[in-house]
């Protein structure tokens, strides 16, 4: 079977100036030894990924090694204790996460949710052989035509809940049966340059492939057009992180947010 590839290394490339343009850092921080942590003011790049319409009051984030830790100057005292002789990545582990909201909890923050991003590995199956998984009709939905699918509501995670200027919706591959869709998988262009896969397939068609074929379908779409097919998931979607993995992409980074 042929492997389609990619250039991994390019699409890490493209994450690590991402991340650092958000944090604040050079992108050489994120290759410190594990135990080289950095710590820096909040950052509030307009080039940034718009999730937020204010900074951090903290975030963390590690490419596997050290961690960049973007906070209020507030918590740079006590942050630079606390990183002392800890790997950057078991930072993120629930004990010393504990300690983190007991700190932040005296500002009357709280760390929110851990998203485990992924990106693609370099090799994987084509989608059109990851397609033969189910025998569905599929149908491909552009930019204009992704808003006909905000009022309805039904794919969450696939879309966003109405059109966003900052991260819009910009191209989506549906699976029908009986002319009636079941399931979606849509992309948020973040940046310019990189392009969120979200999935979403009704709960009596999963089990099927659909999910992995969409995905597939999707992420070569993605980089068909030139741009680089990023996905993530929370710490606990086990489901979600298989998907992930049946179709080409590896974890790449973690991120925490306080605000």
């Amino acid at each position: 079977m042929t492997m389609l590839m990619f250039d991994k290394k390019a699409a890490m490339d493209i994450a690590r100036a991402q991340l650092a343009i958000e944090c604040g850092c050079a992108e050489g921080d994120f290759l410190r030894d594990d135990r080289d942590n950095v710590i820096l003011p909040p950052a509030f790049d307009d080039r940034r990924r718009k999730f937020s319409d204010r900074p951090f009051f903290f975030r963390m984030t590690t490419m596997g090694g050290n961690a960049v830790i973007s906070a209020d100057e507030r918590l740079h005292g006590w942050l630079r204790e606390f990183v002392r002789d800890r790997s950057g990545y078991t930072i993120f582990e629930r004990s010393n996460m504990r300690l983190i909201d007991a700190e932040l909890a005296r500002f009357g923050c709280a760390s929110g949710d851990t998203y485990h991003m992924f990106l693609p590995t370099g090799s994987f199956e084509p989608s059109r052989m990851a397609a033969k998984a189910f025998r569905l009709e599929t149908v491909w939905f552009g930019q204009e035509e992704i808003g006909q699918f905000y009022a309805e509501g039904r794919f969450p995670h696939a879309l966003s809940e109405s059109f966003l200027p900052e991260r819009p919706d910009v191209l989506a591959v549906a699976a029908l049966n009986g002319g009636r869709i079941v399931g979606m998988a849509g992309c948020s262009a973040d940046t310019p340059e990189l392009w969120q896969i979200g999935i979403e397939v009704e709960p009596e068609y999963r089990g099927q492939g659909i999910a992995t074929a969409l995905v597939s379908m999707l992420r070569d779409g993605i980089i068909a057009r030139g741009k680089t097919p990023y996905y993530g998931t929370s710490v606990a979607n086990v489901r979600s992180q298989h998907i992930a993995l049946k179709c080409g992409f590896l974890p790449a980074w973690i991120d925490t947010t306080a605000q």
